[in-house]
Order: C-alpha cells, then structure tokens, then sequence
C-alpha cells in the first residue's frame, strides 16, 4: 500500500515538473537556468519511479 502511493506521489511530482517546465519554457528568457533545473528534477524522479517499480515487483508487492 504505502509503495503504491509512493509511486503514485512520485508520478505526481514528475507531471508537475513538466508542467513547471513547460511554463518555463513559455515565459523565460534564454539565459534562465529555471527550465535546465526543472529538467534534472523531472530526470532524478523518473529514475526514482523505475527504481520503485523495479523493487516493487522484485519484492512481488505490485504483482
């Protein structure tokens, strides 16, 4: 249970990244760095939510 709503927080937090990135990448200038960083963010959580899907079903808690 708590590691489907972990994936679940995690999968939440990469779609509002890309939000975030999108808009940055609407109104900044070039010279902001806002979109590299929401960049690397959206990045650490996509390799955090397939080490979670990973685990979860090594461990047999996803099926």
């Amino acid at each position: 249970m708590w590691l489907q709503l972990l994936i679940a927080l995690v999968f939440v937090g990469m779609a509002a990244s890309l939000a975030a990135g999108a808009g940055f990448l609407l109104r900044d200038n070039a010279s902001s760095r806002r979109l590299l960083v929401s960049l690397k963010w959206r990045i650490g959580l996509a390799c955090l939510l397939m080490a979670l899907l990973v685990f979860g079903f090594w461990s047999g808690e996803l099926g």
